[in-house]
């Protein structure tokens, strides 16, 4: 059998240790910011851009990578694996044109050789479906079999998340100003989910404490993975682990941080979890 490389996208924030280890590539999107484009970080190089981002007056743009960008690695690939084929799994195409730049390229390199998946998703939840591509093509399935699973595995993906403050919505320009002023003298804080690809609200809480209790309460699922993503909210994210542990105990629940490109709009103290039921 030809060997299958897998290539994802900057979103999904896995470690360098692990592309590394198991030889996947990663594409980044960019970040427009006071003036600078640059790619997307790694994990663990995130505090600079908060950091920078709380004391701005600016507000970041985000883009997706080229055509160009992909049809580099995917070349890089061939000519590595002369024989070999290519998964790619990006960020839900409702968020970013990631995906259209990849099938673009896939187009122009060797259709008949790469799949594109559409995760519908992102952070941990994309990061979840690389790990299991990488185990599929471990245990020696075709590329045809691996993408039919990993496209009703997507259909299972759930996200919640929170914020610290409104003013990141308001600045993304998903809250207006007057909203963002009454919630804040309210303490509101709006449970965001991700469904069918789309980040939308489904509904508000008084306090954040009180927020993810009620997220914890929303899964009614019998999840066959979960992780917890935030931005610098580790002291938070130790709780919720526990909470969330003691509900699911067969699970090894997972902490992992969230980069700028899914967290400008978010904001520092972000909080939430992904998970597949």
């Amino acid at each position: 059998m030809n060997p299958i490389t897998i290539v994802t996208d900057s979103t999904a924030y896995i470690k360098s240790s692990y592309l590394e280890e198991h030889k996947i590539h990663r594409v980044p999107l960019y970040i427009n910011f006071e003036g600078e484009t640059n790619p997307e970080g790694l994990p663990g190089e995130f505090d600079e851009f908060y950091d920078r981002l709380e004391n701005s007056s600016s507000f970041p743009s985000t883009s997706q990578p080229s055509t160009g960008d992909f049809i580099k690695t995917f070349e890089k690939i061939f000519s590595e694996n002369p024989g070999g084929e290519i998964i790619v799994l990006t960020i839900s195409s409702k968020l970013s044109g990631t995906y259209n730049s990849a099938c673009a390229a896939a187009t122009m390199v060797a259709p008949k050789r790469i799949s594109i998946i559409d995760s519908l998703s992102s952070v941990a939840n994309l990061h979840h479906l690389v790990q299991i591509t990488r185990q599929l093509i471990e245990e020696g399935h075709s590329r045809e079999d691996i993408v039919t699973n990993i496209e009703g595995q997507k259909k299972r993906a759930k996200v919640y998340v929170t914020v610290g403050t409104l003013n990141y919505l308001k600045k993304g320009g998903r809250l207006s100003g007057s909203q963002a002023v009454l919630g804040s003298m309210l303490n509101i804080k709006p449970i965001i989910t991700l469904e069918e690809g789309v980040l939308r609200p489904i509904d508000k809480v008084r306090g954040k404490k009180k927020a993810l209790d009620k997220m914890v309460s929303m899964i009614i699922e019998r999840p066959s993975f979960l992780s917890i993503c935030h931005i610098n909210a580790e002291d938070e994210a130790q709780r919720l682990k526990e909470k969330l542990q003691e509900k699911h105990p067969e699970l090894s629940v997972g902490i992992e941080t969230i980069g700028p490109v899914i967290g400008a709009h978010l904001g520092p103290k972000a909080i939430g979890f992904c998970y597949l039921y």
